[in-house]
């Protein structure tokens, strides 16, 4: 199974655990998040590429993750990734090293996998 589908398989199943409790504070913060990432006056692939950045920052690898699979869906290209990744190095610093290279290995998973779609 490639990492993307163990991270897709593994989310959905757990956010389907999550919102079966049934909390509403919680079912809340899924409906903010998801709603902050939607169109407005910045476009939705925009939102995406600053919570890339954001994420790389405070070293979220799941978060970049969900953040690469987004952007991808809206268009994200390699170059943009890349200028992306800078800028989140240069905010975060050398510390975010690591996290830029999952990032780069699970965009290239990404790409293999929409080829062959």
């Amino acid at each position: 199974m490639s990492s993307v589908t163990e991270f897709n398989s593994y989310r959905e199943k757990m956010n389907e655990k999550i919102l079966a409790e049934d909390n509403l504070v919680i079912k809340r913060f899924f409906n903010l998040d998801q709603h902050t990432y939607a169109d407005g006056a910045l476009s939705a692939k925009t939102k995406e590429m600053l919570g890339l950045v954001a994420s790389l920052v405070l070293r979220c690898d799941d978060c970049v993750k969900y953040h690469l699979q987004q952007g991808k869906a809206l268009g994200l290209n390699t170059e943009e990734l890349f200028e992306i990744l800078a800028v989140g190095n240069i905010v975060g610093g050398s510390i975010c090293i690591p996290h830029t290279r999952r990032a780069v290995a699970f965009w290239e998973e990404l790409s293999e996998e929409n080829k062959s779609e």
